[in-house]
């Protein structure tokens, strides 16, 4: 078993910054998750968003990797998660559901305000990678967390690209109504001087 963790702090509000965890695939900057599906999503009596997806992932491990575990190219994980407003967290747990009897992947995410700037949001990640019954198992996970620490860096960077996009259509559709209104409002006459 291996173990990697990762912190990370965004310069953004918690809120732009759980809506591009929503957002955030699909994206050029890690395009190995090739699809994800609402299996369930739900608000709970105390207010909680609690959804459960299925991510169609490729996890892009050399040739030879993948003849040892016999992976498919194609592999599918699970992911819950949960997003409470109240206290302003969302975790996001993922496993993989592909080959899980040869290789597990437990991945878990946490978003949070930045405890002494309220304007940036902080990530905390880690996975744990167990590889049992195929040789060289030690090899095997150190090459996994290797690849999960490479990906990380990549899923910074499309939440920026994300929160970026964000802010692009939110100006967009500002430009929009404003026209919308301009259109529909009179204008207002502009003050003129009398003279007496």
């Amino acid at each position: 078993m291996k173990i990697w963790t990762s912190d990370h702090t965004f310069d953004h509000p918690w809120e732009t910054v759980v809506k591009a965890a929503w957002r955030k695939y699909p994206n050029p900057m890690n395009p190995s998750v090739q699809g994800i599906d609402v299996v369930e999503r739900q608000v709970t009596p105390d207010g909680k968003l609690k959804s459960h997806r299925l991510l169609s992932t490729s996890w892009g491990l050399s040739a030879w990797v993948t003849k040892i575990v016999g992976m498919d190219r194609v592999c599918y994980a699970s992911e819950h998660s949960e997003v409470d407003t109240a206290n302003r967290t969302l975790t996001m747990r993922t496993r993989n559901l592909t080959f899980c009897n040869v290789v597990t992947v437990d991945e878990y995410l946490s978003y949070v305000p930045h405890p002494e700037d309220r304007t940036r949001t902080t990530l905390h990640q880690e996975a744990v990678v167990t590889v049992k019954g195929v040789p060289l198992s030690s090899y095997l996970e150190t090459v996994m967390t290797d690849s999960i620490s490479n990906n990380a860096g990549k899923g910074r960077q499309a939440m920026e690209w994300v929160i970026g996009k964000i802010k692009t259509e939110a100006q967009d559709l500002k430009q929009e109504a404003q026209k919308c209104m301009d259109t529909v409002l009179p204008k207002t006459p502009t003050s003129q001087t009398t003279s007496l």
